[in-house]
């Protein structure tokens, strides 16, 4: 039996980046965008009820999602932080959204960047984060920014392929 090219095993995140490489760029990231005071601690805390995720797509060799998940408040902080005196005294969703969305970006690119093979980045996107389609190809990171939570997660879009069944049903529903 031939497998359609498709089927070929792809590359779960765990095979191509550790998580300590994670950690080392989400760190670099927050130390330029946010400030060299502004240290990621990696200890693994519950992060709230109400949470907001920012996230970009990486499309190559490996499809997934770069996405960073925390509190409301904390993203409403880390805004302020990122924004510095040009906070305005009012955040805005808007505000958020582009200022959480900024770092999602910085850090997807630099995953992608440790990636092999040429790859893709999306948009960032903020809202709720795309569900975790396989277990097996997620890398997650545990952190602390300012005694909050935050979550640093590269999880895989596609699901886990399945072994070919020998003889697959013609698409008419008959067996062959």
């Amino acid at each position: 039996m031939t497998l359609a090219p498709d089927a070929v095993a792809r590359p779960t995140i765990p095979e191509l980046i550790d998580e300590a490489t994670v950690e080392a760029i989400a760190g670099e990231a927050w130390v330029a965008l946010v400030g060299e005071d502004e240290v990621l601690v990696p200890l693994p805390a519950d992060l709230p009820a109400e949470t907001l995720s920012a996230w970009v797509d990486v499309v190559g060799p490996w499809t997934g999602s770069v996405v960073l998940t925390t509190g409301r408040q904390t993203a409403a902080d880390l805004t302020r932080a990122l924004l510095g005196q040009a906070a305005p005294e009012l955040l805005d969703h808007e505000d958020v959204a582009d200022a959480f969305g900024e770092i999602a970006n910085v850090v997807g690119g630099n995953v992608k960047a440790a990636l092999p093979g040429p790859s893709t980045l999306g948009l960032p996107q903020v809202g709720e984060a795309p569900d975790v389609r396989n277990p097996a190809d997620v890398c997650r990171l545990e952190v602390l920014w300012r005694g909050q939570p935050l979550v640093v997660s590269v999880q895989g879009a596609l699901p886990a392929l399945s072994t070919p069944h020998p003889n697959p049903p013609h698409p008419n529903g008959a067996s062959l």
